[in-house]
């Protein structure tokens, strides 16, 4: 069907192995935040944003060691992930002290429920 030429690698099942090791994790990292339902949500936008980069760091052959620079370029996905989960975290806290919610019905004010999967694709990006 094709041919693969593992160039730096060496081996093209050592390539292949690599790739899995992080395209499994990053699937079901996926998975996750696609269903997860509680407010914390995109603190996994944090590792799913890591998986990607090393994934891409992989094919680039100009690369002498992979996984060892990409929390550098996820400074700015964390720099807007962690405050805005710190903020939402405040709100909430806030309105317990204020009012005499429960810790669910907190949760299900803050959800926000779309309609169909093309809603809830939207709701992320």
């Amino acid at each position: 069907m094709f041919t693969y030429d593992s160039k730096s690698w060496g081996d093209a099942n050592f390539a292949i192995w690599v790739l899995v090791n992080k395209l499994i994790p990053l699937s079901l990292l996926f998975i996750w935040f696609f269903t997860n339902r509680h407010w914390w949500y995109h603190a996994l936008l944090v590792p799913i944003a890591m998986y990607v980069f090393q994934i891409i760091g992989m094919f680039n052959d100009n690369i002498g060691f992979i996984d060892k620079f990409e929390l550098i370029y996820l400074v700015p996905v964390m720099a807007i992930v962690i405050p805005s989960i710190y903020l939402l975290r405040a709100r909430m806290f806030n309105q317990i002290n204020d009012a005499d919610k429960t810790m669910q019905e907190l949760e299900e004010e803050f959800m926000i429920k779309p309609t169909s999967f093309m809603g809830k694709i939207k709701q992320y990006f």
